[in-house]
């Protein structure tokens, strides 16, 4: 398809483009979109598998992706945000979408909408659906971007659902306590089709919305579990245990959790895609998912992390008392003024023993001192330094840092995609 003259001739125009064509970033509701859809007839030629939460869908997605790559499938992945470039969002047999293709994809949705409204995620979403069905995918992986009821990617029909956790994020949108959050993740749900629940605490409203659509239903701890020693992990259920499992080489306790959610789904998929156990054990060891417990040895050790809210940031916390340092845990920390900065300082700040704050440079941004403010009500001792962004509060605390003290990178994706583009310039 040759793309009109009118229309942005490349990425980065498309991406501006898309980013101005809705008043909001996020309207919830399916008719736009499900209008577009249909013009465009994305009918559905692979499996789907639709994954929501509230925290590790990407972990969850990655372990997919790794899985039915190693068993032989053309997987088609879609997950947000980004960390340095929009390409990351939209992958094809484990490999970005090209400039062109992308291109090529938000044209096709452009034609198709018309005069219809759509936001930023609602245009990429069929953009990329679009791409994949261009692709001769065997699989597509689908992440929620929000909730999960009213999500653009709601408007695909499932084979399988995941609902990884359920925690207090996005509450403007979503509800203030977890059963109304519990309810929106639901929504993925669907009669018949498989629904994996990771959250080991499932609010009685995500229950219930299962029943309702008479969801076929697994719960971890009920239906599916695991048991961990120190060297391996065996997965359980109905269907017979798989011992001897390998841990994810994603780093943090919960991913336990998200592997064992993994699993379910691909046995709850099997007679449509089949697996071997070894291809699970290769898939866990071999899985790779950018700023989640991202280590590295810069002369000290640096820890990237996205953790942007209270449960991440306490997964978070956990890990780093797991895996103690020989000297000081420097943390260089910015967050959206949006999200419960409170609670992500409340949760980590036994773990941290100077902070660097940073503003970010974005219209939803907190700034330092905002976030200066909220650490010294919680702790009118602590060592807080403030700076102008995340790169001018990074070389501060390399030059701080001793060989024995670490630098943990965390609040949000702008945060840690800051410091990996420093990384990337200085490799």
């Amino acid at each position: 398809m040759a793309l009109n003259s009118k229309l942005p001739a490349d990425l980065a125009g498309w991406l501006a483009y898309i980013e101005a064509l809705h008043p909001k970033s996020i309207a919830m509701g399916l008719d736009r979109v499900n209008l577009v859809r249909q013009r465009l007839n994305l009918n559905k030629p692979f499996p789907i598998i639709i994954v929501g939460g509230t925290n590790g869908k990407g972990s969850t997605c990655a372990m997919l992706e790794r899985i039915y790559s190693i068993a032989g499938y053309r997987v088609g992945c879609y997950t947000s945000p980004h960390l340095l470039a929009y390409n990351e969002r939209v992958r094809v047999a484990e490999s970005n979408a090209s400039d062109e293709d992308l291109c090529l994809a938000f044209a096709a949705v452009e034609v198709a909408r018309q005069d219809t409204e759509l936001t930023y995620f609602e245009f990429a979403t069929l953009a990329s659906y679009w791409h994949f069905t261009h692709s001769y995918i065997d699989l597509a992986v689908l992440e929620v971007g929000l909730g999960g009821r009213l999500d653009a990617v709601n408007i695909f029909e499932p084979d399988c659902t995941i609902v990884t956790s359920i925690d207090l994020d996005h509450m403007d949108f979503l509800g203030d306590n977890r059963e109304s959050i519990g309810y929106e993740k639901a929504g993925i749900f669907r009669k018949g089709i498989s629904a994996i629940c990771g959250e080991p605490n499932p609010p009685h409203t995500l229950i219930q919305q299962a029943k309702k659509v008479h969801a076929d239903l697994k719960l971890i701890n009920q239906d599916f579990s695991f048991k961990a020693n120190a060297q391996t992990w065996t997965y359980v259920d109905a269907a017979g245990d798989i011992p001897n499992l390998p841990f994810p080489a994603l780093v943090g306790d919960f991913q336990l959790y998200n592997a064992s959610s993994v699993i379910a789904a691909v046995r709850a998929m099997q007679a449509v895609l089949p697996v071997d156990v070894s291809h699970i054990i290769q898939g866990l060891i071999t899985v790779s998912l950018a700023g989640r417990f991202q280590q590295f040895s810069h002369g000290h050790s640096l820890i990237l992390d996205v953790a942007h809210n209270p449960h991440a940031a306490a997964a978070l916390a956990y890990s780093l008392k797991e895996r103690p340092c020989a000297g000081r845990t420097l943390a260089v920390f910015a967050m959206l003024a949006d999200k419960d900065i409170s609670g992500v300082v409340e949760a980590l700040k036994a773990r941290i023993d100077v902070w660097y704050v940073a503003s970010i440079n974005q219209k939803r941004g907190a700034n330092s001192t905002q976030l200066h403010a909220i650490i010294k009500e919680q702790d009118a001792v602590a060592e807080v330094h403030n700076f102008v962004d995340t790169a001018t509060a990074y070389r501060q605390a390399c030059i701080d840092a001793t060989e024995n003290d670490r630098i943990v990178v965390f609040g949000s994706f702008f945060t840690v995609a800051d410091v990996m583009r420093i990384l990337v310039t200085v490799s």
